[in-house]
């Protein structure tokens, strides 16, 4: 069917003009690159705040691409990702979604939470993540192919998968995956004095708190202190607040809510500083 003789409207993306600042903790960069330089889609796998948007705004600096970041959720649906018609004045205009655009463009699109979508909306993305490498918009009878640059990166956090929300294996197989979990002391502590501006013994305090409470990941926490988090405590630190008021705001009240649990966080916060 041929494309209707509707006028398009393309958003005009933009390619970072800084180099985020990222630890490399493996082959994760290598890896990234050689999957871009074969056309290859990437699954990011990992913990909430371990990295995984910053790796991705990273490697598209390095790579020289837009990156598109769209955040899934409950209510995204195909023609949000895709596209719709829109009615401005007395004319009818195409305007492309920002996954379409991301296609034409040849950019790097990174569907955050994959699983926070709906399964009827992410279909739409396998034409795109096999042989075929092409974006097909239904409304419009269009087939767009992608070009070299186009690439696809999905990530979720697997300690939130249930059966209701999870990647299926016709999904899931499309992708070179890639996993994460939060850096070793060392080097997180260099991401934490790096990010938050603070000295070395003040990060590396930053981390215990951090360890202490993933300790308590299922007994009494669905998950510990990101790396985010910690960096967080970190900022606010640099901005002149005493480390233990700063770890209670940006780290304990951040987790919990339950008093017990919070009672518990407070301990450790005065047990580390």
């Amino acid at each position: 069917m041929p494309t209707p003789a509707f006028r398009t409207i393309t958003p005009e993306l933009e390619t970072l003009s800084t180099e985020p600042y990222y630890q490399p903790v493996g082959d994760e960069v290598a890896l990234f690159s050689a999957a871009a330089s074969k056309c290859l889609p990437v699954l990011l796998k990992g913990p909430t705040g371990c990295g995984k948007t910053r790796f991705v705004e990273t490697m598209a600096w390095q790579l020289q691409r837009p990156l598109v970041t769209i955040a899934c959720h409950d209510d995204l649906t195909t023609a949000d990702l895709v596209g719709r018609y829109l009615i401005i004045g007395d004319e009818t205009v195409w305007l492309d979604g920002p996954l379409t655009a991301a296609v034409r463009a040849g950019a790097i699109c990174y569907l955050d939470e994959i699983v926070e979508a709906r399964k009827d909306t992410t279909v739409v993305i396998h034409p795109l993540a096999d042989t075929r490498r092409a974006l097909l918009v239904d409304k419009r009878g269009e087939r767009i192919a992608a070009p070299p640059g186009f690439m696809l990166v999905i990530s979720y956090n697997p300690g939130y998968q249930s059966v209701l929300k999870e990647i299926k294996p016709s999904t899931r197989q499309r992708f070179v995956a890639l996993e994460f979990d939060y850096p070793a002391a060392a080097v997180e502590a260099q991401i934490i004095a790096t990010e938050g501006g603070i000295d070395g013994e003040t990060a590396k305090k930053l981390v215990k708190l951090g360890e202490l409470t993933r300790n308590l990941k299922g007994a009494g926490l669905d998950e510990g202190a990101s790396t985010r988090l910690l960096v967080h405590a970190a900022q606010l630190i640099g901005a002149g607040m005493a480390p233990p008021a700063a770890s209670l705001a940006a780290v304990a009240r951040a987790l919990t809510d339950d008093p017990d649990m919070t009672q518990t966080l407070d301990d450790l916060v005065r047990a580390v500083f």
